[in-house]
């Protein structure tokens, strides 16, 4: 019996081609750049299935994008990781998700000429929800872990330059971030940052 016929050599009538329909939702924020997206979850018995970046998706959304470097990290509760950003030329666009536990994600516009400059905003992201946030350049960014074991992704359009590395704050009162947990981890080098009223964007 001959066995490893390919995939073309089946009449037609055995298979139709169909377009696909697309499986991530955008929905935009009350500040201009940023976007929530919300995948569609597949799930059964077994357990689920979704596609957590796809290119024709973002192209149709208006986010022709190029990343460049993957991040990973596991959290305990109550670190906080933030308000990061880096300069331009090597300004990150960052695509954040949740892949277990849950964060408290926070961004803060620092574009000079956007009518949101010193806005903040946050959204849960967790392991049920599945959303993702899409950071554009010109934002600060931190999450704070909800429960232990937490695992945070995100994909960068820009490498990781130690040189360009930045930051704000993360409990400066005129940025009004109303952190879910009071009782919070923090490294010496984000203890550092300084506040908003002396800080000069560099976008």
């Amino acid at each position: 019996m001959k066995i490893g016929h390919s995939y073309q050599q089946y009449p037609q009538k055995f298979y139709k081609f169909v377009p696909r329909s697309k499986t991530l939702e955008f929905r935009s924020i009350n500040i201009e750049g940023p976007k929530i997206i919300e995948p569609k979850v597949f799930g059964d018995q077994r357990g689920y299935f979704f596609e957590s970046y796809n290119q024709s998706d973002f192209k149709s959304a208006g986010l022709d994008l190029k990343f460049v470097q993957d991040n990973q990290s596991m959290s305990h509760r109550g670190v906080l990781r933030g308000l990061h950003f880096q300069k331009p030329p090597f300004a990150q666009g960052k695509l954040v998700r949740v892949i277990a536990g849950a964060v408290q994600d926070v961004i803060v516009d620092i574009r000079k000429n956007s009518p949101t400059y010193g806005h903040s905003f946050g959204i849960e992201l967790n392991e049920e929800n599945n959303l993702m946030l899409w950071v554009p350049p010109g934002f600060a960014h931190g999450f704070c872990t909800l429960q232990d074991n937490t695992i945070f992704a995100y994909k960068c359009t820009k490498l990781y330059h130690p040189e360009s590395e930045q930051g704000l704050m993360y409990n400066d009162p005129s940025l009004d971030i109303n952190w879910q947990l009071d009782d919070v981890q923090l490294s010496g080098k984000d203890l550092l940052f300084a506040p908003f009223k002396d800080f000069t964007s560099p976008f």
